[in-house]
C-alpha cells in the first residue's frame, strides 16, 4: 500500500480472502481468513502481546454492540510482503439479528490498526437464532402431579415427547406461568444454552420472579432448561444448572407449593 507519494507505510493489511462458518446466536464459530502484510514493518506476535487477529460486532449503522472479540495470534512473524492464513474463533453476540463483523489487527495494549488509518475486513452477517425450532419438552421429577399437568397443559407454546432442541427440568407441584414455554424457548433463541426461571416459592428469595434478566446470576439456576445435552445437577433439593452460558430470566414464573421449599436440616 502507498500513500500519494508513492511512500509505503509501516502498517498495511491488505486483505485476500475470508469465509465464515454458519453463525447461530451465542454459539461460537470459526473464520478463515488470508492477509497480506503490504507495509514495511514485521507483524510480530509474543504469545498474547504484539500483533493479533481480532474483531468487532457492530449494528448496522456501524455502532459497536461487542467490542473486544478473541484474539487470534499470528503463527510466525509476518515480514513486508508476506501474507498468512489464519483460522479465528469467533463468538457470535445476542440477540440474533443483521451485524457488521469487522475483523483488524491490533497491537496488544497498543493499538488497532484501524486506529492508524488501516482498513478493517467488514463483513455483513445475518446471526440466526440458536435454536432452530421451537420444541421444548418438560421432564417432571418426582412423580405426576395434577397442577402441575394442568399448567403444562395451559402453555402458550406446546411442549412436545420426543425429539426436543431444549429440556425443562420442573418438579412435582411446579406450576409454571401461561407464557413460560415461550419465554423459556425465546431465551434459548437469544442464544443461551441454560435459562433459569424466577421462582415463587418460600426460603427461596434469591430466585424470586420478577428481578429482571441477568446472565451473571452468581447462583446456580433452578428448575433449568438445557440445551446441548446439559444435564441438571441438584441444588436444594432442586434439579439445577451451574455451568457457563446461562441466563436466569426472573420475567419467566414458576410457583413451587410450599412444602418444595429449601430442605430443612
Amino acid at each position: 500500500m502507498a500513500h500519494g507519494d508513492g511512500l509505503r507505510v509501516p502498517l498495511a493489511p491488505h486483505w485476500l480472502a475470508s469465509s465464515l462458518a454458519p453463525v447461530r446466536a451465542g454459539v461460537a464459530t470459526s473464520a478463515r481468513l488470508t492477509v497480506e502484510n503490504a507495509g514495511t514493518a514485521t507483524w510480530r506476535s509474543r504469545g498474547r502481546e504484539g500483533v493479533q487477529l481480532s474483531y468487532h460486532w457492530l449494528d448496522p449503522l456501524g455502532n459497536p454492540i461487542v467490542w473486544d472479540g478473541a484474539r487470534t495470534p499470528l503463527p510466525h512473524p509476518v515480514a513486508p510482503g508476506e501474507s498468512v492464513e489464519l483460522e479465528a474463533d469467533v463468538v457470535p453476540p445476542r440477540p440474533p439479528g443483521r451485524y457488521r463483523l469487522a475483523f483488524d489487527l491490533v497491537e496488544e495494549h497498543r493499538f488497532w490498526f484501524a486506529e492508524v488509518g488501516c482498513s478493517p475486513l467488514d463483513v455483513e452477517v445475518e446471526v440466526e437464532p440458536r435454536i432452530a425450532e421451537r420444541r421444548l419438552r418438560a421432564v417432571v421429577h418426582g412423580g405426576d402431579d395434577s397442577e402441575t399437568a394442568a399448567a403444562l397443559e395451559a402453555q402458550e407454546e406446546a411442549l412436545v415427547v420426543d425429539e426436543a432442541v431444549a429440556v425443562a427440568h420442573l418438579v412435582a407441584g411446579a406450576v409454571p406461568s401461561p407464557d413460560w414455554s415461550r419465554r423459556v424457548l425465546d431465551a434459548h433463541a437469544e442464544g443461551w444454552a441454560a435459562v433459569g426461571p424466577g421462582i415463587e416459592a418460600r426460603g427461596l428469595r434469591e430466585w424470586a420472579p420478577g428481578g429482571g434478566r441477568n446472565p451473571r446470576f452468581g447462583l446456580p439456576l433452578l428448575l433449568p432448561s438445557l440445551l446441548d445435552g446439559l444435564e441438571p445437577g441438584e441444588h436444594e433439593g432442586l434439579p439445577a444448572y451451574t455451568g457457563g452460558d446461562g441466563l436466569f430470566d426472573g420475567r419467566i414464573a414458576v410457583r413451587l407449593r410450599p412444602r418444595f421449599g429449601r430442605r430443612r436440616p
